[in-house]
């Protein structure tokens, strides 16, 4: 059960980084008296479906072969060196260094400028290489000190939060007035956490072998427990950051970001040692995140080539530093179109492997879906990037940016009956 507990609070603290402490409460103040359909729209995308992503790991076998068994190898290989990338040295990774500074360090340093974000980023990422080179040791330096550190911090915020709420909750603004669970599920995009939750299912895996758990079934049980565990500690989280936004528009007016907004608030709450909390916060989940990103895409990035695990590690931890100097605004913005375009393909591939054992021809019914899911959800970037497709607004969904939802639903169900030569073999297979 101890084991179990760690697993479950290291998976927690790999989940629980940047974009989970920046963006709820951002929306939650936006969200005003629409709170809770945003909170459960929310909660849909950010919890909800990295649970699911978890159980799906476990019930492919527990790696990436397993949840893309029906597709040819190259596209496979392809689908999770993008999505590595992603979650890794092009934006999560480097997102986790840019706002531990932006929060927990720049608001100590008086001129603070580009040279002091280069040598945190340096220090920070150094730090984090450390405790990624050894896999086998994660378990007990993450899921055993520094998680229940990270997650009693943010216990007292949470308390005081409801206990003492610092404003009223006012009317809702923009798409939250009339579209509120709409908004919340496609802002749950951003925390990147669907795609984390495929990759990081082999990296637990590997942890839990590591610790002598051989066993298909036992693997599959332990790999539940712990998404189980980070899913409740994940919604603990969000919820009371939501509350936070909702209710910060007497201390964090004029404020332009999630960062912004809990740094007034804490500041209000805790008064000068308040900094000092959020500082905590901020750098112990930033840090835990960034951790199991380099592993994660060491660990598979060196199973593609002849570098080792640790060379890989050291690669993605300078890439990480060097990218985190471009500004938080300026990645998160070149982050969304991407999220857009391929966060409908992580969601479809989960659904698949629910379902394969019910579809005529899983090869067949694989390539279909995923094809349709990619295929609609450019429609949806490209319209947050500025490019006219609005001769496609009798899409189902359009205006939401959701036009990949019915399509790809269409085609999964289409995949029930639409069969071939091989069908009963690739079922079993």
């Amino acid at each position: 059960m101890t084991d179990i507990m760690a697993l479950g609070f290291m998976t927690f603290a790999f989940f629980l980084g940047a974009g989970n402490i920046i963006f709820p409460p951002q929306a939650g103040l936006a969200a005003g008296d629409n709170l809770l359909p945003a909170m459960f729209g929310f909660l849909a995308t950010a919890v909800g479906l990295p649970l699911i992503g978890i159980i799906a790991v476990a019930v492919a076998g527990g790696g990436w072969q397993g949840l893309t068994r029906d597709l040819p190898p190259a596209v496979a290989t392809l689908m999770a060196v993008l999505i590595f990338i992603i979650i890794g040295p092009a934006f999560a990774a480097p997102r986790t260094g840019l706002v531990a500074y932006e929060m927990a360090v720049k608001p100590f340093i008086a001129d603070a400028g580009q040279t002091s974000l280069t040598v945190f980023s340096v220090i920070f990422f150094a730090v984090a290489l450390f405790f990624a080179w050894s896999r086998g040791k994660l378990i007990d330096m993450i899921g055993k000190f520094l998680t229940p550190a990270l997650f009693a911090v943010l216990a007292v915020l949470a308390v005081a939060v409801f206990i003492n709420p610092q404003g009223e909750i006012l009317a809702a603004q923009g798409d939250y007035a009339n579209m509120a669970f709409t908004k919340g599920f496609l802002e749950g995009y951003n925390t990147m956490d669907t795609f984390a939750a495929l990759m990081f299912g082999m990296l637990i895996v590997d942890v839990i072998r590591k610790k002598g758990v051989t066993d298909d079934k036992a693997t599959c049980t332990y790999l539940i427990y712990a998404g189980v565990i980070a899913a409740a500690g994940l919604a603990f989280v969000y919820i009371s950051l939501f509350y936070l936004g909702a209710t910060s528009s007497a201390v964090a007016a004029g404020a332009d970001n999630g960062g912004a907004i809990l740094a007034s608030y804490v500041q209000a709450l805790f008064g000068p040692v308040g900094q000092i909390i959020l500082s905590t916060i901020v750098l112990l989940a930033c840090l835990t995140t960034a951790i199991g990103l380099i592993s994660a895409c060491a660990d598979y990035f060196s199973s593609l080539t002849k570098l080792s695990y640790e060379k890989w590690a050291v690669i993605l931890a300078v890439v990480c530093a060097v990218v985190a100097n471009v500004g938080l605004n300026q990645l998160i913005a070149l982050s969304i179109p991407v999220l857009f375009a391929l966060y409908p393909v992580a969601v479809a591939l989960v659904a698949l492997t629910f379902v394969r054992r019910k579809m005529a021809n899983p090869r067949m019914g694989y390539r279909m879906v995923l094809l349709v899911s990619l295929l609609f959800s450019l429609i949806d970037a490209a319209k947050f990037v500025g490019i006219d497709v609005s001769a496609l607004n009798v899409l189902p969904l359009f205006e939401y940016g959701m036009a990949w939802v019915l399509p790809t639903l269409a085609a999964l169900v289409m995949s029930f009956f639409i069969g071939g030569t091989e069908q009963a073999e690739a079922r079993t297979a």
